[in-house]
């Protein structure tokens, strides 16, 4: 097959390790800088150009589009997608994942265990929502942040209110959820391919920070999920429509709880703390998916 491979840097591990897989598996992988694609947007002629020349020939495509492109990346992937190639995840469920506030609502519809959470626009309602996440201490998040970035503890009722109206005042979008104490700064990530938890590690937070991520100074080991947190992850990649993804979950005492689903999760964490050959197994799936005429996986709302 010939695959393209959105991405503003093939150097990544990730996408070193997919090139790698793909070529070991006698496939051409083709990375595409998806900010320098430009379309014509043709009624039943979709173009597709890089660096002057027409992009032709693909039968599948990975998108791995940054969160800060994500209006322009999705734009790219939706004319490779009007032109009949096969996308690894679809244009429509990366938006899903990529809306915190919209996925965290397709989850709760679908039954998902989420944390608490509330979301207004009524800077007025500030200690009416700390009371309905449970009170503080109380996790507060941008909309648009990622990898730890714009994620704030309110460690009490008064700083948390200070914050919220700081955010609120500023006009800028957040979410406001309950603080599940017992997880101590470490979640879960499950990385799903094709409809099957393939493997999961645990990520702990640096010393004295309450996110665990792994760009935020945090460590992985690889772990055993329960029956319940493997099909927690299933149904939040299928409630997104993702075909790929990394399920970040928390062990709370009532059950795991989805924190995010992450529609181009990075490799290196799970794949150096699990010994999982992930990037072989992402290529494995479009071998048996990217075919003409096959239906791909629609997930709702």
């Amino acid at each position: 097959m010939k695959i393209a491979l959105l991405t503003r840097n093939a150097k990544l591990y990730s996408h070193k390790r997919i090139i790698e897989a793909g070529v070991a598996r006698g496939h051409e992988i083709v990375p595409l800088d998806y900010l320098k694609c430009y379309m014509n947007i043709t009624s039943r002629r979709p173009e597709l150009r890089y660096q002057g020349e027409l992009v032709t020939g693909f039968e599948a495509v990975i998108p791995r589009i940054a969160a800060s492109h994500t209006f322009y990346g999705l734009a790219v992937l939706r004319q490779f997608e009007m032109m009949g190639v096969f996308p690894l995840n679809e244009s429509v469920a990366i938006g899903r994942s990529r809306d915190k506030l919209r996925s965290l609502q397709l989850l709760a519809r679908d039954g998902i265990g989420l944390p608490v959470t509330a979301f207004t626009h009524d800077a007025g309602r500030t200690d009416e929502i700390i009371k309905i996440v449970g009170g503080a201490p109380v996790v507060i998040k941008l909309l648009e942040g990622t990898q730890g970035i714009g994620v704030v503890l309110g460690e009490t009722h008064k700083s948390a209110r200070s914050v919220i109206e700081a955010f609120h005042g500023a006009e800028i979008a957040i979410l406001v959820q309950e603080y599940v104490k017992e997880a101590s700064g470490r979640d879960i990530r499950v990385f799903v391919v094709g409809g099957k938890a393939i493997a999961a590690m645990q990520r702990t937070g640096a010393a004295g920070d309450f996110r665990s991520n792994l760009h935020r100074g945090g460590h992985a080991e690889s772990v055993k999920i329960s029956p319940e947190e493997r099909k927690t992850a299933i149904l939040a990649a299928k409630s997104m429509g993702l075909n790929v993804c990394g399920v970040d979950l928390l062990r709370a005492d009532e059950g795991p709880v989805v924190m995010e689903v992450n529609s181009s999760p990075g490799l290196e964490g799970i794949e150096q703390s699990t010994k999982v050959d992930v990037a072989s197994q992402i290529i494995e799936f479009l071998e048996k998916n990217a075919k003409p005429g096959h239906t791909r996986t629609k997930g709702k709302g």
